[in-house]
Parts: structure tokens; sequence; C-alpha cells
């Protein structure tokens, strides 16, 4: 490997200059709003009628292949790597596979939601109602809810959870072996298969399966192959009617890399970086699975980079400008959500993560150019995607950390900051051999996984971990539902172990009930919406002859994620100091105090939010009769009727002790602040979730891991969990990830990284989320890149696993909200990725805004 630091013409603090081109790249991506198209639905559907009766696995291939040889195709303007899923830049096609129904009742309101919006035209809408007949009873969506137990959709219904990801989409959370492709190209890939299929015997007891998934592997992989050809086509029909002679060669040049890749070998870094683009977009038009994650680009494709730069053969200005042309197609694609899950994953994100440096399969360190110059990408670009993160360990270049830190400084929220002397022996401990643990790289927000050997079904459900406090208070109900299981009245109980193990117990049963959510879907992706051409690119599906969806990967996860921590340690922690050790309230007080939010009005905003079955409960009997009598009743009126029935029968005296209450809990310490037994608690209720997350199977033959981390999902579902004991009102965010709550954190950052360390990142081997927020004066000049290492060196080595960062002033924050138009360049941190400030929805931009500010001391 060339060493990064002796070679002359690359250094690890050069700036590389950026191409004009890569500015009108980005503006045309950005010219209007993001369309829906119904092309692969229209195609999709088109096939799947032509072989009604085949098997599944034949029929998703010869969609795949019909979609690749008929899909309009285009090149963009200037662009140096073709390949476009849509024919409109930044636009999307649907999935009706999965699911349909919500976009049907979203035609309407869609372009104007909050969250997310789409154009979609008339004519758009017209062609998708028809498609959509074919496909009642046929979706995956459809068939997990028939697996599914009654108790669980219930548990669904009250909020306790969400399997939304993959309940109406596509699973994706992958990263391929993008390197074989690279090396072998599909024709080799091809020849694998096709030597598979040669050594089955038809008397072989699992010949029928086997043969027709290694038949499929085939013909996807020429379908992909099929693909690229249209576009050298194209591209060559586009030069002749060029003018401009330096677009023309441009145009010459991408049709001979199509002619070559993906179908062979890559035999230069320019069409290395074109095959990669086909692998990446091709994987997002078989599913609509998002987090098809890059991984190691820096490691797969050095040895291009470094063959041309031996032989003369590219500039390291021109190979800088190819990735940073990746970088602005990786914006380029997209996917449309139902509302509320667009809502959960504000800012048009697909979670592309792309990760440099850290170590090789012999544990060394293997940080290059590539590494530097992924950095330098995101910096030329400045958008969200890729979602960029860096390995970090006790042999990480100082100079990268540098060039890291100084993209952070920028505000962008990139990189994200991950350790390897945590995430290594997390994932030995899962079963991944050493040297496979060592070539971790990082999927969607923060899961770990080795490339091209996993299918590790990371985003399976977003678990609520307030929702089952608040049963445990009554006694297993919701609104007078039973949801949960009968623990007893909390009023009778007279130790806080009792009340503890009550909690314990509706975790214990909720977690069994998200299995079953889980393990419904997984079955459902299995029988309807296996992928073949995905599978080709896993290790072992061709030598084992079946699917990732049927277990063929090495290593098969599922990986739901609960959120809450800090929330539960400081509620808990309230409790059992002011009930059961400073005696000053009762259980009663608590559970009175949060019935009624703690004396405090509900806004309009938040009782708009509260869940539909809540208001039903409260406010039906008032609404009926006012109905009857001809009264309308709107967002005022549910507001005022809440707020009377929440205070029916309350004096001033009892209001009064609900602000003393409160007043009493916000002088507690808190999760956040160095403070060795509130950490250590935050401990055990983190256990609560991860340890009975080790105890299930899941139906591909693997294991569940927990994860601590919510995308971006604790400000809708908090907005329907009503108050809680750590303080929090009715509908207000949960804190996100392992993060303090926001504000709660008041010692400083290394305090809260100091606390947050003592969480065990080991056992959430799914993945910790940590957020901070940074004044941008606390980063500036070389003293504060300095403090800012320091801090995740510190962190890392008190074995914290991940940190990411806001640098951004609350008052721009504040300004971009009222002013959006002079902010449509504003990107970031959201959660475990980035996104431009002014997509994201009103209630999620408050809870940024919200976050603890940080500086270093001075």
């Amino acid at each position: 490997m060339i060493n990064v630091k002796d070679r002359e013409g690359f250094h690890p603090s050069k700036e590389i200059v950026k191409s004009p081109r890569i500015s009108m790249l980005i503006e045309n991506l950005y010219a209007s709003m993001p369309e829906i198209e119904a092309d692969r639905a229209v195609l999709l559907t088109e096939s799947y009628k032509s072989t009604e009766g085949e098997p599944i696995i034949r029929r998703r291939a010869k969609a795949f292949y019909h979609i690749l040889k008929n899909i309009p195709i285009t090149i963009r303007p200037l662009e140096l790597i073709a390949g476009s899923a849509t024919k409109a830049p930044r636009g999307c096609q649907v999935f009706p596979e999965f699911s349909y129904q919500w976009l049907l009742e979203e035609f309407d309101t869609i372009e104007k939601r909050s969250a997310d919006p789409f154009y979609i035209t008339e004519d758009t809408k017209e062609t998708l109602r028809k498609v959509y007949t074919y496909w009642e009873g046929k979706t995956t969506s459809e068939l997990a809810t028939s697996y599914m137990a009654p108790e669980t959709k219930l548990a669904m219904e009250h909020n306790v959870f969400t399997p939304g990801n993959y309940f109406y989409n596509g699973v994706g959370h992958v990263t391929v072996a993008y390197e074989k492709v690279l090396e072998k190209g599909y024709e080799g890939i091809k020849g694998e298969a096709v030597k598979a299929l040669a050594e089955l015997k038809v008397s072989d007891m699992d010949y029928g399966k086997r043969s027709e998934f290694l038949k499929a592997v085939i013909l996807s992989c020429e379908a992909a192959c099929l693909y690229a050809e249209r576009y050298a086509v194209l591209a060559k029909e586009e030069a002749a009617a060029c003018e401009d002679l330096k677009r023309k060669e441009e145009l010459l040049q991408i049709a001979k890399n199509c002619s070559r890749v993906p179908r062979y070998s890559a035999t230069s870094f320019y069409e290395a970086c074109q095959s990669f683009w086909f692998v990446q977009m091709l994987l997002q038009v078989e599913s609509s699975g998002h987090s098809i994650s890059p991984g190691r680009f820096d490691q797969y494709m050095y040895p291009y980079y470094e063959k041309d730069l031996k032989e003369e053969k590219i500039t390291i200005d021109f190979a800088q400008e190819l990735m940073d042309c990746i970088w602005v197609k990786l914006n380029d694609l997209n996917k449309v959500r139902d509302a509320a899950s667009a809502e959960g994953f504000a800012g048009y994100s697909l979670f592309q993560n792309l990760i440099a440096g850290g170590q090789n399969r012999e544990g060394i360190d293997v940080t290059n150019d590539l590494s530097y110059m992924s950095i330098e990408a995101s910096m030329h670009v400045m958008l969200p995607q890729p979602s960029l993160s860096v390995r970090v360990w006790n042999k990480t270049p100082h100079e990268f950390l540098v060039k890291a830190a100084k993209l952070t400084r920028t505000g962008i929220g990139l990189p994200a900051y991950y350790n390897d002397e945590v995430v290594i022996p997390s994932l030995v401990n899962r079963g991944l051999t050493l040297a496979d643990a060592r070539e971790y790289n990082i999927i969607g927000c923060v899961e770990p996984q080795k490339a091209g050997k996993t299918d590790g079904w990371h985003d399976a459900a977003f678990f609520n971990m307030l929702r089952p406090l608040e049963f445990t208070f009554h006694n297993g109900r919701d609104n007078g539902v039973m949801v949960g299981v009968p623990t007893g009245e909390v009023e009778e109980m007279s130790s806080f172990e009792e009340l503890f193990e009550a909690y314990k117990k509706q975790m214990n049963y909720m977690i069994e009930l998200l299995v079953n959510a889980d393990n419904s879907i997984d079955l459902a992706h299995c029988e309807r919406c296996p992928l073949p051409y995905l599978s080709s690119m896993v290790e072992d599906c061709i030598g084992r002859g079946k699917s990732v969806q049927e277990g063929g990967a090495i290593y098969n996860f599922t990986g739901p994620q609960g959120f809450g921590i800090a929330n539960m340690t400081d509620a808990l922690y309230a409790i059992k100091k002011l009930v059961f050790e400073q005696k000053k309230y009762t259980l009663l007080d608590f559970k009175n105090a949060m019935e009624s939010n703690f004396g405090h009005e509900i806004s309009s905003s938040e009782a708009v939010k509260i869940s539909a079955l809540k208001a039903e409960e409260t406010t039906k009997a008032v609404v009926r009769k006012l109905l009857e009598q001809g009264v309308k009743v709107g967002e005022k009126e549910i507001k005022d009727i809440l707020a009377v029935a929440l205070k029916d029968g309350v004096s001033s005296t009892q209001e009064n002790r609900w602000e003393q209450l409160l007043n009493d809990i916000n002088e507690l310490p808190k999760f956040g602040n160095d403070i060795e037994d509130v950490d250590l608690f935050a401990r055990e209720i983190a256990y609560t979730y991860t340890k009975p997350m080790e105890n299930y199977k899941n139906p591909r033959g693997g294991s569940y891991q927990a994860g601590l981390y919510p995308v971006s999902a604790n400000v809708p579902l908090g907005a329907q969990t009503g108050a809680t004991p750590d303080g929090r009102l009715s509908c207000t965010p949960i804190a996100d990830g392992v993060s303090p709550a926001s504000g709660r954190d008041t010692h400083g950052p290394t305090a809260a990284a100091n606390s947050v360390a003592k969480l065990d990142h080991f056992i959430a081997s799914n993945g910790t989320l940590f957020n901070q927020k940074f004044h941008p004066s606390a980063l500036s000049g070389v003293r504060g890149i300095d403090n800012f290492i320091s801090l995740i060196r510190a962190y890392f080595d008190q074995k914290g696993s991940h940190m990411q960062f806001n640098v951004v002033s609350r008052d721009t924050l504040v300004d971009a909200q009222k002013h959006p138009e002079n902010y449509k360049n504003l990107v970031v941190r959201v959660a475990g990725y980035s996104a431009l400030f002014t997509t994201l929805s009103r209630s999620l931009q408050d809870d940024i805004i919200a976050r603890t500010e940080q500086g270093f001391p001075g």
C-alpha cells in the first residue's frame, strides 16, 4: 500500500480543489421537489401477471429482468457516472409487492405533508390505481399480518413498538460484496452459479429449490449486465448528437465503461466507480429496502486507484472528482414512506453508510488516500449522503482524525465516529470470526456487520421503553384495555424492587410480542419477496442454494432497537428517591400527577398529536353529545375537552402538589452528569431490554441482538406517550439513543460522555447512538480541534462505542426555522444520519434545537 505520508502529490493535510462540475450537479439535483414515478410498478405487475403459478424465486428474477430491460433510462447533464433509477432527479419508484394501501390513501396529501413531501402527477395516480388492483392479498405486509398473534397486533395499535420499517417496505440494511463484482464482474458470479447448478443431482432432496435459486441468480446477473449495456448505447447516441467536444468525449468514455462493467472485472478506477454505482443503484431497484450501505469503499476501491496512479493513468484531482460525483449520485436515490414512517425517518434519508479507516483482517491499520478523500468528498458535496463514518482505534493516524474533525466543524453532522475496540469484540461475541469482525462496516445509522456475509435485519423495530412503564402504573392496561400483563395495582406496591420487577415483567412480555411481529414479517419476506440479485453478492447463498431471505448468509441476525434509556433511568431513580427513600410522595401521587400531566395544560399541537385511541377514550362521550347537537368539534374543542377531563375534580392544592413534585424531580441528579449511582442504574435499565433480546431466534436460523438508538422515532413516538416520572410531559420527545435527555446534561460534554460510557455497549451489538451538540466556537482553531479529538479518544478509552455531533448554534437553527428560504443547504445530524434541516418536520426540528449545546472549558 502506498504510504499516504511519503508519496509525493498527496498529503493528509492537502485540500483538493473541488471541480466546478460538482456544484452544477448539485444545483440540477435539487431544482425541484422529488417525484413519484410508476414505471417500475407497471413493469413488475406485467411480469407477475405473466408468471402466475411459477416458483416465487423465478418470478422475482424474471420481474427484475423485465424491469431492467424496459424501464426508462437517462444520463443527467454533466454527470460522469451513469445510472438513474428515475427520470426525475431525486425521484422514486414504488414497490407494490411490499405494500401499497397507504400510498393509495395519501395520493391527495403526500405533496403537502410536513415530512418528506413528494410530487405525484394525476396520470401517475391513475396508473398506480390500475396497478394496485392486482396486488390485493399478495403483499408481504398482508401475509405478515396474518402470521401475527392478536396480542401482538394489539401492542402495535397501542404504540409499544413499531416494526413498520420492514412491515411496509423491503429490508435492505446490508452491505454486499462490492469487491467481488469489481474483481470478477457478473460474468464471474454467473460462472459460480452455473458451476453450482451443474454439480446438483436431480435426485437431491432440495434440487427443485436450489436449482431454481441458482437459475434466478444467473438471470438476475444477466439483467444487471443488460441494463448497463443499455446505458452504453444511450451514451453513444448522446455523444453522436453532442456538439460540445469535451462532453462528447465524456459520453464516449461513459459508453466504454458501461460496455465493460459490471459484466466484466474493472480494469481502472473509473470503471470501478461505474461498476460500484450500478451495484448500489440496482439493489434499490430490486427492493425498496433502505440502508444499502457502501461500507469500506476506501478499501475495495483502493487497488484500482493505486494501480492507475502508479501507471500514471489518473490524477488525484480526477480521482477526487469521480468520488465527488458518486457522492452526489447517492443523493439522487430516494424512497417514499407512509406519513407516519416519514416522521420517524425524516429528511429523505436512505442511510447509505460509507465508512473510512480502521484495520484489516490481520489487525493492521489500513487508512489510505481514499480514506482522506472520502472526507474531502463530503466537504465538497455538503449533502446528507453518504452517511459518512470513520473507524477509530489506538493506531488511527492523528492526521486522519484532524481531517475528520475539520469536517465535523463544518456543521454537516458528518462523520460519525466508531470505536474498533468495542465493535470488534462485540461482533466476535455474536459469533463472527476475529478476522471478519476486524473488517466490519456500519449499516444505516449505527449498526455494525461484516460485509458480504451478513443479513443483519438491523432496525427491525422501534421499541419504546416508556410504554411498559405506563402499563406498570395501570396494572397492564392502557386506557382501560389490557395490553400488557397484570402486575398488580401500583398503589399497593410496598417496595422499589416490587415496582421494578413489575416493569421488567411488562418489558419481557412486550419483547416477546416484538419478536413475534419481526418473525412474522421475516417469514413473509422469505415467502413472497426473495431477492436473487442481492443474494448473488452475499456469501454463502450460492453455496447453500438459497436466498438471503431463506438464511443463505453466513451470519443472520435480527436487530430491533430500544430507546428511552435516559428517561427510564431518571424516572425510576426519581421514584426510588422520592417515594421509597425520602418518602415525600407515594406511587399514587406519581400516578395521579402523570395522568394530569403534572398539572400542565396540553398545547393545541400536543393535543392533536395524542393517539386516536387516547383521544377517543378521554373525549368520546362529550364529542358524541356535541355532534348529536350539531356542534362542530375541531382542534380547539378537542384541546379544551382534554384539559377539562384532565383537571376534572382537581383542587388547587393537588395542582400545587404536582408542581412541587415536578420541582423535586427536576432537583434530583440526572443521567448524563458523571454521577456514579445514576449512571450504573442506567446500565441496569438498559439491561431490561438488551439481555432478554438475546434469548430469541429468527426464522433464518440466526439470533436477536439489541440496539439502543431511535433513528428519529423518539419524536413521533414521544407524541404517543403520556407523562413520565422523570418529569417529561405528555406528548413530548423521548431521549434519543443513549444520550442524556435534552437539557439534563448540565456538567459539560466530558461528564455526559463519561456517563454514557458506563453503559454496556458490548451487549448492544446492534449499535448504540450518542449525540452531542456543540456551539461552533468550541471547535474553532487548532485548540478546538485538539479538544474535540481528546474528547473522542477519552470516551472511546472508556469503551464507548459511537459518537456523532452537531456543530451549529441554536440561534442559527431557530432562524432557519423562521426563514427556511435562507438555509436551503443547512445539513444537520438528526439521529444516526444527517439531513437538510429545512426538510425535517417541525417537531423534529424542535427536538434538535432543544439538545444541550456543549462547549469546552476555557
